[in-house]
């Protein structure tokens, strides 16, 4: 370990929905709750608001509506969120180019390496202009940990939210973990948890006194010595600029469950492009698919095959996910489906493939439902989901507050614009359409668009 607190762990403070709550000005000071919405939903992130009911990240949906009905409940918009997190990520990597993102709000920063901080006055200068960057960029907070290890750097940043900074000097680390819970150590989750408070160990004190050779005996060899190193403060780990991904995946969990063979196949068929659409993006190829499913009764079955080489070729994926799925009994329905894609590699071998397309032509996921509905659908209105963008084309800019019975409630406000107004409209009106978000912090070169609400022709409208 080093011998100042030069590690920076930065912790976006209820990203998901502080960024939901910069967007819209009503919600400002009020419990939101962003997660999946049916049935089968959990929670992403709960605003602090709504914590203080009881609500937390990976809740049911059910249970978060039990303990706070009264909360704004919107689906994620996942766009905005790695948008405002490439605006964060770009701020640290001013600070030092050894940055190891953990999630689109977290990451750890190497400051030393990047000559902006080398003891503790620096590295708290540092800190702080970094909140401040931050919140004058994004609109948002975020908490800061400083300390000369990650284990601590995370676990300051833990002590220091809300929106705040904390320090934890060389030498004081011992006396610090000591009376927190085994549980504020990283690895210790609920079973092992339990495991060593069976054994009379409930602190991080008791797991140091107990030594490292009870730690191995009840908890294993690799797990033992672990626990015990972190236990005495001990952690070397480096900040790791590149993580290198190991597989890219896509999966999605229904609400209903799927029993019918057909819409079954080309969920897979969708899931397949989806997912060689993230292998693209990421410049990524790989040589084994994998098929996930998850059944009516919670069993989860998962079928690989490889390939003779690295692809990235929507045909050859989309067959092998089909080859898989004639391996899987679906009898009864599933609840979840996915499809991913490991041993990557930043090349293709598209010519060993060449033969699974000579003697036939390769059919899309729409072309395949095309051929097995015999009449075409009926038309199907605009589904309006719970914190979408939408715009109108009097009214402006504004999100959908709720929707049913064939009415869509849209609230017409702006990040920068005092809390707006409600309308009701049919969910096929012409005049509503799907909208793109507008920037949480304007560019002042730039006129905010359409209609703000309490303009004069809003009043003139509600007139």
């Amino acid at each position: 370990m080093r011998h100042a607190p030069t590690i920076l762990h930065l912790d976006m403070d209820a990203f998901y929905a502080s960024v939901e709550q910069a967007a819209k000005p009503s919600l400002r000071g009020k419990a939101v709750v962003v997660g999946g919405l049916g049935p089968r939903g959990v929670v992403a992130t709960a605003s602090y608001e709504a914590r203080t009911f009881g609500v937390h990240s990976a809740m049911p949906m059910g249970q978060a509506r039990r303990l706070a009905p009264n909360a704004a409940y919107l689906v994620p918009r996942f766009g905005v969120y790695r948008a405002i997190s490439e605006q964060v990520m770009a701020l640290l990597r001013e600070l030092s180019p050894l940055v190891e993102p953990l999630s689109l709000d977290e990451a750890f920063v190497d400051l030393e390496a990047g000559g902006t901080a080398w003891d503790e006055e620096s590295a708290r200068l540092a800190g702080n202009e970094l909140r401040a960057d931050i919140r004058a960029v994004t609109g948002l907070t975020g908490s800061v940990g400083l300390a000369a290890s990650k284990m601590l750097a995370k676990i300051a940043s833990e002590q220091a939210k809300p929106d705040g900074l904390r320090v934890i000097e060389p030498g004081t680390e011992r006396a610090l973990l000591g009376p927190m819970p085994v549980r504020t150590l990283p690895g210790v989750g609920p079973a092992t948890g339990d495991h060593l408070r069976r054994a009379g160990i409930t602190t991080v004190e008791e797991l140091a006194e107990a030594g490292e050779d009870e730690l191995v005996r009840l908890l294993g060899k690799a797990h033992g010595h672990a626990l015990y190193a972190m236990a005495l403060a001990r952690d070397d780990r480096p900040v790791v600029a590149e993580r290198e991904a190991k597989s890219v995946s896509v999966e999605d969990t229904y609400d209903v469950d799927i029993h019918d063979r057909l819409r079954i196949g080309t969920e897979v068929q969708r899931l397949a492009d989806r997912c060689v659409g993230r292998l693209r993006g990421a410049g990524l190829s790989g040589r084994t698919i994998v098929l996930k499913v998850r059944r009516y009764d919670f069993s989860t079955l998962t079928r690989s095959e490889t390939l003779r080489g690295p692809t990235d070729d929507p045909a050859v994926v989309r067959e092998a996910a089909a080859r898989l799925l004639d391996s899987v009994d679906t009898t009864g329905g599933v609840r979840l489906l996915g499809v991913g894609v490991s041993g990557l590699a930043d090349y293709t071998q598209e010519d060993l493939f060449a033969q699974a397309m000579d003697s036939r032509v390769a059919k899309t996921p729409e072309e395949v439902v095309a051929e097995a509905v015999v009449e075409p659908p009926e038309p199907v209105a605009p589904q309006w989901r719970a914190g979408q963008d939408v715009r109108h084309a009097e009214h402006g800019p504004g999100w959908v507050q709720g929707s049913g019975l064939g009415r869509v409630t849209v609230r017409f406000e702006t990040p920068q614009s005092p809390p707006g107004r409600v309308r009701t409209f049919s969910v096929d009106d012409p005049a509503l359409a799907a909208g793109e978000p507008l920037p949480l912090v304007p560019d002042p070169q730039e006129e905010e668009p359409g209609p703000r609400p309490g303009h004069p022709a809003d009043a003139a409208a509600d007139a």
